[in-house]
């Protein structure tokens, strides 16, 4: 049935309803059921066409009350309540259209602002080209304002995105030179140059579109099943009908009782509760293909996490940097960098990002010679300088004591280490190795609370590094050394026991996020395997959403199931009063639109994020305050490593220098920013947690990083080079190592907190 039918039925209906009861008022009765005739007919016609259809079709609609109520009630000479039912009828009709559009809204949203044209710049002039003309390589100019047609790269020095629409964050990001830009984000700044690298079809929306389009049509198995139940509402109606009229001898109560009969809990609440589910997880940059993922996802009990890239960053980051006796960390770290920048291996371009980031010049190099999968070696300044793997710089040469200590701490932390060598003398190494993702550990315990029963991690990487990273985030199991069909045949495994999703990032990850209940592929990019093989899509490259997709899914599920009971209990009682006399016709189809009004209200709930706890919720933007604090503290904390590293072979008169220096680091920098969370960011902080526990123990990290400062304090404050001896030497050096691993803990637990609170 088309809109402008549901909209031709509702108006002919209301006016044979209006006109009736007018002329009934003047007293012409006859006239007045005429006229209840004319606006029922219509309705009960339409009605006839589409059962019918639905009988040709090998399918029972469950209309057929609404037929059979309208037809008996002109039969019956009931033309007031005849035409109050096609009113009903043909109302609910035009209300589920509307509570389906409004559910539609966020996702039609999408659709909606899909790009048609781009300023294509080309020989010193620009052109407005559409954007299927598009082709890898052009340059475009976006201006302010405008949405970003395809997928690119900036090509102006900066550019200020504004991402919300993709992935549900609110505040704009600043993007550099080189940096990525999906197609669908908006232009919050100055206009700036794109390059593209993809074509229209290929592009991150342009998938989007694609399974907004699925969501939209695919059917959720549990709505298929309301769908059967709805079936045997006719009969059962038929019969409590007959009932009521053999037993009362009055027809008038059995056309009541099919009146009151609605099946709207069953044939609308699902479809509704289901599709405002689809529409609130888009609102958190999570884009699910339809009702059967979301159900699925709401049966939840074992999640499968791929390791790399998705519970970890996920390609090589700068660990550490340990020197040589007497060299200098930055020093190592700016002619590696400026020999690296000759290669293009992704252990170089970390290693260059790493220098960049610290502020350090980089050089030209000459004469560059590169052996792949070993390393470099070329000229800088008049030096030769190598950088590579430890074979390649020592060659045949005995390990150094503090390079034999570099490879055993690349080996705990199962990192990849880069030695350099300057004039054939080694003077340090880099190591570099994957981290887990800021927000992971925040994640899995999301999952927990969740209801998620088992987490599994599946890897590529060996045992030992694997099973690091699972004791740290107390996971159920460890699956090592493991290929791609290896990683299906544990997610198998896993599905036989519970309902299981895999979650995963790469075109590896695919077979295994096809073969899970549910895929869930990290971060959109519209063309790649792993996206078109998922069930999910994180458009926000954040493994928290997982947690928020499940949470999301078991809530829209729960409404649909309340939604159809209370209304079908609803109607039963309903039923019940019309049999016992207590309804008229009328007031029975007044009743259940009343019912259908409040079954569909109730569904719609699922658009909305829910009551959440806490006392309100905290800016945004002062999470990111603290991050960026924590990222310049950051400098310090490195430092603190580097000294307590340096400290193994530092004779007294270096080890006391390095002793002060930590010591005023600490003293400066640390107990500086602990003390002013405590006694400024805290107090503004507990008005948003609702309760203190979690700043209690923030409270209790920051006495003791102010204690072992003290310490360290006292240590350095005496220190004299004729008269420290090795064993006070270890005491600092094992105070600085505290000092330091615990201020990353609670950096990361700072962390976790504020986002709870702007969460909440």
């Amino acid at each position: 049935m088309g809109r402008n039918t549901r909209l031709a039925l509702i108006v002919i209906a209301l006016a044979g309803l209006g006109g009736g009861l007018s002329t009934w008022l003047w007293g012409t009765p006859s006239l007045a059921f005429r006229l209840w005739t004319a606006g029922t007919v219509p309705v009960v016609a339409v009605l006839g066409i589409s059962i019918v259809r639905d009988l040709l079709a090998g399918r029972m609609g469950v209309d057929a009350v609404a037929f059979v109520s309208m037809s008996a009630a002109l039969a019956l000479g009931e033309g007031l309540a005849a035409a109050v039912i096609a009113v009903m009828y043909a109302g609910g009709n035009v209300l589920e259209e509307f509570a389906v559009a409004r559910a539609e809204r966020d996702l039609k949203s999408l659709v909606d602002r899909t790009p048609r044209i781009a300023h294509r710049r080309s020989a010193g002039n620009v052109d407005d080209v559409p954007v299927d003309d598009l082709a890898i390589g052009d340059l475009l100019l976006v201006r302010g304002g405008e949405v970003i047609p395809v997928d690119g790269v900036i090509a102006s020095p900066d550019a200020v995105l504004d991402e919300s629409a993709l992935t549900g964050e609110p505040v704009p990001v600043h993007r550099r030179q080189g940096e990525a830009a999906r197609s669908g984000t908006i232009n919050a700044g100055e206009m700036f140059e794109l390059a593209t690298t993809a074509t229209a079809g290929q592009s991150t929306y342009a998938g989007i579109v694609r399974m907004v389009t699925a969501a939209q049509t695919a059917k959720a198995p549990f709505i298929r099943l309301a769908d059967r139940f709805a079936i045997l509402l006719l009969p059962l109606t038929l019969v409590v009908a007959g009932g009521a009229w053999l037993l009362s001898g009055d027809p008038l109560r059995g056309l009541a009782v099919m009146v009151a009969a609605t099946p709207c809990p069953l044939i609308l609440a699902a479809p509704v509760a289901f599709i405002s589910g689809v529409a609130q997880a888009a609102r958190r940059g999570i884009l699910v293909k339809g009702g059967a993922p979301l159900e699925a996802l709401a049966r939840t009990r074992t999640v499968v996490f791929d390791k790399t890239g998705t519970l970890t960053v996920g390609g090589a980051r700068l660990v550490a940097v340990e020197t040589a006796p007497g060299e200098d960390a930055d020093d190592v770290l700016r002619l590696a960098a400026t020999l690296e920048q000759a290669s293009h291996h992704v252990v170089a371009k970390a290693i260059v990002e790493a220098a960049l980031a610290r502020g350090l010049q980089l050089d030209l190099p000459s004469q560059v010679h590169e052996t792949m999968g070993s390393g470099l070696e070329g000229l800088i300044a008049g030096r030769r300088v190598m950088a590579g793997s430890y074979q390649l710089v020592h060659s045949a040469r005995k390990a150094e004591d503090w390079a034999a200590r570099a490879l055993r701490r690349a080996a705990w932390r199962s990192a990849l280490s880069v030695f350099v060598a300057v004039d054939g003398r080694t003077i340090g190494a880099l190591l570099l190795g994957d981290e887990l993702r800021q927000e992971t550990p925040h994640a899995i315990q999301a999952l927990r609370a969740a209801g998620v029963t088992r987490i599994v991690m599946v890897t590529r990487d060996r045992a030992d590094a694997a099973e690091t990273i699972a004791a740290a985030l107390d996971l159920d199991a460890v699956l090592a050394d493991r290929e791609p069909a290896d990683k299906v045949d544990a997610v198998a495994v896993e599905q036989r026991m519970h309902p299981t999703v895999m979650v995963g990032d790469g075109i590896n990850d695919a077979p295994a996020l096809a073969t899970a209940d549910v895929g869930i592929a990290m971060g959109a990019r519209g063309a790649s395997a792993s996206s078109e093989a998922a069930d999910v899509i994180l458009l926000v490259d954040r493994l928290d959403r997982v947690s928020d997709a499940i949470v999301i899914a078991s809530r829209t599920r729960r409404i649909a199931w309340q939604s159809i009971v209370a209304g079908l209990g609803m109607s039963a009682i309903a039923m019940g009063a019309a049999a016992a006399g207590w309804l008229t016709p009328v007031m029975g189809a007044l009743t259940q639109e009343a019912i259908d009004v409040a079954v569909i209200l109730n569904a719609l709930r699922a658009l909305t994020p829910g009551r959440r706890s806490g006392r309100g919720r905290l800016p945004g933007s002062a999470a990111q305050t603290l991050h960026e604090d924590h990222e310049r503290l950051a400098a310090a904390l490195d430092r603190l490593r580097s000294i307590a590293n340096a400290l193994d072979d530092a004779e007294p008169a270096g080890a006391v220098a390095l002793i002060k220096e930590a010591s005023g680091l600490v003293g400066e920098r640390i107990v500086t920013h602990e003390s002013d969370d405590e006694s400024m960011v805290y107090p503004r902080l507990s008005k948003y947690l609702s309760d203190a526990h979690g700043l209690n123990a923030m409270s209790r990290a920051h006495r003791e990083i102010i204690h072992q400062a003290r310490l360290l304090a006292r240590v350095a404050r005496d220190l004299d080079a004729n008269d420290i001896d090795r064993h006070l030497i270890r005491d600092a050096q094992r105070v600085i190592e505290s000092v330091e691993a615990l201020v990353r803990l609670h950096n990361a637990q700072e962390e976790d907190i504020y986002e709870h609170a702007a969460a909440a």
